[in-house]
C-alpha cells in the first residue's frame, strides 16, 4: 500500500471513529455498532445498485441515464432481472442518497426507514437470494427507545446518522472498485474498534486482521486458488474474507461458506460479505449450532478451512447419545468433554476437510496437553498423521482475552510422519493496549511453516512416534527450546563486586558503632 493511500486510510479511520462516538451518545458502543454498520450497509447497497444499473443502461446506449433520478414507477421495469443478478432491489425514492435529502423534513423518518428496510428484504422473497437477504436489517431498529425517548428525538438521531455516514469520503468521482475497498475497510475498522472497546462481549466475535491473514496464508501455502473456503464459527466473517486479500477476489472459485450461532453476528457476517462485493451466489452463511446442527452436510469437502472457535465452551457431549455415532466424532472413539468443546470443533473441521486441503484453527492452549478425553482425541489425530503443525502465538493478541493461543494445522495428505512445532510467542510488537503480529512477524512464521525444518529456538520437526512416547503432548514448549537470553556472568567481576559490598558494609557498621558510642558517652 502506498504512503499516500495509508495516510488516506488513517484519516478515514479517524473520521469514522470520531463520528461513531459523537453519534452514539449514551448508547453502549457495542450496541450502537448495529446502527453505524447497518447504515453504512444501506449506503453501500444503494450506491452499488445505482452503479450497476447506470452501467447497464449506459452500455445499452443511454449515456445520461441516472437511476437515482428515475421515478419509482419507471424503475419497476428492471426489478426482476436486477434481483436475479444482485439479489435485491431498491426503488429510487428509497435510495440512501434520496432518503438523506428528505430526512430533515420527514417527521416520520423512522417509519420511512423501517418500511424501506422491509421492502429491500422483501424484494428477495421467493428468489434464490431470499435466505441471504432476509433479516439483514433486523438489528437496525429505528424505533428503539435507545435512540431517544420520543419519536422526534429518535428521528433527530437518525438524521445525524444519515448525514454522518453520507459524508464519509468513500466514493470519489463515482462508485468504483476503490469504493468497494473503502467500504469494506471501513466496516472492518469499525468492527475492530467496537470489539476492542467491548471486552469479551465483542472480542469473541472478531479475529484481528493480522491473525486472519496469517491463518489464510497458512491454508493456501503453495496455491494460487482454492475451490472454496469454510469457517464453522464464522463470527463477523473477517477470517473468510481474508482469502480475498491473500489470493485475490476471484481466486476462491465456489465461494465462502460458514455457520454462526449468534443471530446478530450472523447478520453482520452476511452484511460483511456484501460490503466486500461478494455476491449472494458466492457465499453461503448458515445460522445455527455447528456442533449439534451443522449446515453444509451435502457440500463437497473444503480445500481451505480457517476458524477461531469459542474457547472451552460447553456443549452436549456424551449427554447426547447420538453424538458418539456422529461420523464427525465417532472415529476418535470419544467425545470432547461437555465443559470444553474445543476439540469437538477440531474433529468437525477435520471431517469437512478435503483430502488435498489444509485447516488452520486457533485453539485454547489447554487442548495441547490436557488429559482424559482430549488426550485420546490428540492420540487419534497424531496416530492418523492429521496434525501438520502446531504454532504457539504470542499472548494478548485477541480482544477480550490476554491468553497466549495456538494454531493447530490439519492435513489429510502429508509427505512425512512428523509434526512441525513453531514457537512464535516472541513474534509481536506492542501497539496500544494489545500485542500485534507485524508483517515481519507473520512472514517469519510463514517461512518456518513452509520450510518445515529445524530452526534453533523457533521450529522443530518431531516424528509422531516421539510425540506418542511423550503422552501425545502437543505443547510447543515441550519440543522447541527457548533461547537463553540471560547475560553471561563474569565470576571474577562478580566476586570483586561482592568483596566491595562486604567492605562497605563493614565500614558502615564501624561508623554506626562510633555514632552509638558518642551518643552513650554524652548521655553519661
Amino acid at each position: 500500500m502506498s504512503a499516500t493511500r495509508e495516510i488516506e486510510r488513517a484519516e478515514l479511520h479517524k473520521t469514522i471513529w470520531r463520528l461513531a462516538n459523537e453519534l452514539r451518545g449514551s448508547i453502549d458502543g457495542w450496541d450502537f455498532k448495529s446502527y453505524v454498520l447497518g447504515m453504512l450497509f444501506y449506503r453501500f447497497i444503494s450506491e452499488n445498485l445505482v452503479a450497476y444499473l447506470n452501467d447497464q443502461e449506459r452500455r445499452a446506449g443511454d449515456p445520461d441515464f441516472d437511476y437515482t433520478n428515475l421515478s419509482d414507477a419507471d424503475a419497476e421495469f428492471g426489478r426482476v432481472e436486477t434481483v436475479q443478478e444482485k439479489g435485491f432491489y431498491i426503488l429510487p425514492s428509497s435510495l440512501f442518497a434520496n432518503v438523506r435529502k428528505r430526512a430533515r423534513k420527514d417527521e416520520n423518518l423512522n417509519v420511512t426507514l423501517s418500511q424501506i428496510f422491509s421492502d429491500i428484504e422483501g424484494s428477495a422473497n421467493g428468489t434464490d437470494s431470499e435466505r441471504d437477504i432476509n433479516g439483514l436489517f433486523a438489528d437496525l431498529d429505528v424505533n428503539s427507545a435507545r435512540l431517544g425517548p420520543t419519536v422526534a428525538k429518535r428521528n433527530e438521531k437518525l438524521v445525524k446518522l444519515l448525514g454522518a455516514i453520507g459524508d464519509l469520503p468513500l466514493t470519489s468521482g463515482g462508485f468504483s472498485d476503490k469504493s468497494i475497498d473503502l467500504f469494506g475497510d471501513a466496516y472492518e475498522y469499525l468492527m475492530q474498534m467496537y470489539a476492542s472497546t467491548a471486552g469479551k462481549s465483542g472480542g469473541e466475535f472478531y479475529t484481528p486482521q493480522e491473525v486472519s491473514e496469517l491463518l489464510a496464508r497458512i491454508t493456501v501455502a503453495g496455491k494460487t486458488e482454492v475451490n472454496k473456503v469454510y469457517d464453522p464459527a464464522c463470527g463477523s466473517g473477517s477470517l473468510l474474507l481474508s482469502f480475498s486479500k491473500v489470493l485475490g477476489h476471484d481466486k476462491v472459485r465456489q465461494g465462502f461458506f460458514g455457520q454462526e450461532i449468534n443471530l446478530t453476528t450472523y447478520n453482520l457476517c452476511r452484511i460483511n460479505m456484501f460490503l466486500h462485493d461478494v455476491n449472494y451466489e458466492k457465499f453461503d452463511i448458515a445460522l445455527g449450532d455447528t456442533l449439534i446442527d451443522p449446515a453444509h452436510w451435502d457440500d463437497e469437502p473444503f480445500e481451505a478451512i480457517v476458524s477461531n472457535p469459542p474457547y472451552s465452551v460447553k456443549w452436549d457431549g456424551d449427554a447426547n447419545p447420538l453424538l458418539i455415532n456422529d461420523p464427525r466424532f465417532a472415529p476418535a472413539g470419544v467425545l470432547a468433554p461437555k465443559s470444553k468443546a474445543d476439540l469437538a470443533f477440531t474433529m468437525h473441521i477435520l471431517h469437512w476437510l478435503a483430502v488435498n486441503g489444509t485447516a488452520a484453527i486457533v485453539e485454547f492452549p489447554g487442548v495441547l496437553y490436557r488429559g482424559g478425553a482430549e488426550q485420546k482425541i490428540r492420540q487419534y489425530l497424531i496416530d492418523n498423521n492429521y496434525v501438520d503443525a502446531v504454532i504457539q502465538l504470542p499472548p494478548d493478541l485477541f480482544f477480550g482475552t490476554p491468553i497466549a493461543t495456538c494454531i493447530i494445522v490439519l492435513k489429510k495428505s502429508k509427505t512425512d510422519n512428523a509434526t512441525l512445532f513453531i514457537d512464535a510467542s516472541a513474534e509481536f510488537k506492542r501497539v496500544g493496549n494489545k500485542n500485534t503480529l507485524m508483517p515481519g512477524h507473520r512472514q517469519k512464521i510463514i517461512d518456518a511453516f513452509a520450510g518445515r525444518a529445524n530452526i534453533d529456538h523457533l521450529a522443530k520437526l518431531v516424528d509422531n512416534d516421539s510425540i506418542a512416547e511423550n503422552g501425545y503432548n502437543l505443547a510447543v514448549s515441550s519440543y522447541v527450546e527457548q533461547a537463553d537470553n540471560r547475560k553471561a556472568v563474569d565470576i571474577q567481576t562478580l566476586n570483586g563486586d561482592i568483596a566491595g559490598i562486604v567492605k562497605r558494609q563493614a565500614r558502615l557498621r564501624d561508623e554506626i558503632d562510633a555514632i552509638v558510642a558518642d551518643l552513650e558517652g554524652g548521655a553519661a
